[in-house]
């Protein structure tokens, strides 16, 4: 059993860390990365050799990456090219052991191809198990090429190798069989975090951290979702990032509207300058003043001597995140307009203008066009933080995502209590679909996430607990009532039987869920032999509604016949 990355004490130190690769080893990585996504930041680079250095070395001008993951001549031709660590994944022992077994269930001519080293424990292996393997090395591509035609010359059927010697063995019609499993490769992550943290910390020996040392943690691949809806954000995103206008975020709480703001900073001209958010709506009128445009020394009792900046001067040439802007006082509004228009603050207590180049960007939950119309905000300041405006989907407008947010959110909340759901829990958060799209989710992904989050601390006490929908109800009682409405009104409708035909506005939601519900019933009275106390049981109602919900689905039956 693999040890567990260590997960960071601060979000903001997370590693970055690329994976390198071109062969079947980039779905691999891509596969196992997502276990670490509390620890690390990891984005798969399918390219190898000189275009991945040249690339890697022109992203690394303008971007920060802590180390590399590849493997094989692909990793050894990074390593002496890039100015990063390179982690190299290597096949352990039991690997190969494994990949020369499944060779054997193929043919008895085996070969195994490696990079510039052969391997002297082989013989050892082959004296065991009483069967020769033709051990051959390589160096380039060419080499590698030059050697695959040889074995197949001698009669080698399959062969064991790295992603290119199997790519290359399948060419020429052989069998490839893989070496590398998904634990060597999980001890490359973590090896490639330890050495991230280290490298990280002996940089920063000797030096103070500067308060203005602010960044993006988010990346437009944390705004998650297939739907059409995200589809459009996240264009619409690459698009704002390549103007200097402001942009006016706007999307009920919890929509992931700061995760827009930084992917929008990360993928513009300022990426590698400060990101500064702010809360506009969580810090005293009295206070907000000075921490915006900072103060001069005396300016006030209790003033820093020597005065302090603000957070419009630690945004220069960088970001400033205003978030929640329509709780911000109408005096500071007038100021905040004045540093739009003139590119330079005064701070409080003093005379002299501080130019500033910063791009602003602002965030709200609330109508400021209604705002602007009861004169609680003025509307050239609206117009001026307006130029670009991006809503963010609610959970209700994309209901289609709401499944794999689910599931996303499930392994990430295992990963940071260090723990695993069981292998099928994923299937079956997926089969309570119909629970968890009836309820409203006012707070959004924040709120899903949070709930997920509590569920995976109740799977890591009970690692074989199944996600049925009875103890998800069970377990999030905020579900529950939305359940039970929808039983009801799905009843009260068959029994009408005009509400589906006659109320549009709830007809399509009505017929959604009764898919849905008459889908998992026709599944559940399989499984379950027909037993109605068991299937109640496993969807957490009484057998009560569960007769009552059966009759109304014969009854639709027999009327749609």
């Amino acid at each position: 059993m693999s040890r567990r990355p260590p997960i960071p004490r601060d979000p903001q130190d997370k590693p970055i860390i690329w994976t390198v690769s071109i062969s079947r080893l980039f779905d691999l990585f891509r596969d196992i990365m997502v276990e670490y996504d509390a620890s690390a930041d990891i984005e798969p680079i399918h390219l190898g050799f000189e275009e991945a250095a040249q690339v890697l070395r022109e992203r690394l001008q303008t971007e920060r990456c802590d180390a590399v993951i590849a493997a094989g001549s692909n990793g050894a031709y990074l390593k002496n090219r890039l100015p990063i660590p390179v982690v190299i994944a290597k096949a352990s022992g039991f690997d190969v052991m494994q990949a020369l077994a499944r060779a054997r269930k193929v043919s008895r001519q085996i070969a195994i191809v490696t990079y510039q080293e052969t391997m002297p424990e082989l013989a050892e292996f082959k004296a065991t198990f009483g069967f020769q393997v033709e051990q051959r090395t390589y160096v380039t591509e060419e080499d590698a090429k030059s050697q695959i035609s040889e074995l197949k010359a001698m009669g080698i059927q399959a062969i064991v190798g790295a992603g290119l010697i199997t790519d290359l063995a399948e060419e020429a019609g052989m069998t490839g069989i893989f070496m590398y499993s998904a634990g060597s490769i999980r001890q490359a992550f973590d090896d490639a975090i330890e050495i991230s943290r280290l490298t990280r910390l002996e940089a920063s020996k000797g030096r103070q951290q500067p308060v203005g040392e602010l960044r993006a943690r988010h990346s437009i691949n944390d705004l998650r979702g297939d739907s059409m809806q995200m589809q459009e954000v996240r264009q619409s995103i690459m698009l704002y990032a390549r103007s200097p206008a402001t942009v006016l975020l706007q999307g009920e709480t919890g929509t992931g509207k700061e995760l827009a703001a930084q992917a929008i900073h990360k993928e513009s001209a300022r990426a590698r300058q400060a990101f500064v958010a702010v809360n506009c709506g969580a810090i005293a009128e009295s206070l907000l003043e000075s921490e915006l445009f900072g103060y001069e020394e005396g300016a006030f009792t209790g003033s820093r001597r020597g005065g302090h900046a603000g957070l419009f001067e630690a945004a220069h040439r960088g970001s400033l995140f205003l978030d929640e802007i329509g709780e911000m006082p109408l005096n500071l509004q007038t100021r905040l307009l004045r540093v739009l228009e003139e590119r330079e603050v005064v701070r409080v207590g003093g005379i002299r203008p501080i130019p500033v180049d910063v791009r602003i960007i602002s965030a709200t939950h609330c109508d400021l066009e209604q705002k602007v119309r009861e004169g609680r905000f003025r509307a050239d300041l609206f117009y001026r933080l307006a130029v670009l405006r991006l809503h963010l989907p609610s959970l209700r407008e994309r209901p289609d995502d709401l499944v794999s947010l689910a599931q996303w959110s499930l392994k990430q909340a295992c990963a940071a209590i260090g723990t695993r759901a069981h292998p099928n829990a994923q299937n079956e958060l997926a089969h309570c679909h119909f629970i968890l799209k009836q309820y409203a989710w006012p707070g959004n992904v924040r709120e899903l996430r949070n709930v997920i989050e509590r569920l995976a601390l109740h799977l890591s006490a009970a690692p074989l607990q199944a996600i049925t929908p009875g103890f998800l109800i069970k377990l999030l009682p905020e579900l529950q009532s939305a359940f039970t409405t929808s039983l009801d009104k799905l009843g009260t409708t068959s029994n009408t039987g005009s509400s589906i035909e006659t109320d549009k506005s709830s007809g399509d939601s009505d017929r959604t869920l009764d898919r849905d519900l008459d889908s998992d019933l026709d599944y559940l009275m399989r499984k379950f032999n027909n037993n109605r106390e068991d299937i109640a049981r496993h969807l957490g109602i009484s057998r009560t509604t569960l007769w009552r919900r059966l009759n109304n689905k014969k009854s639709l039956t027999e009327k749609k016949q």
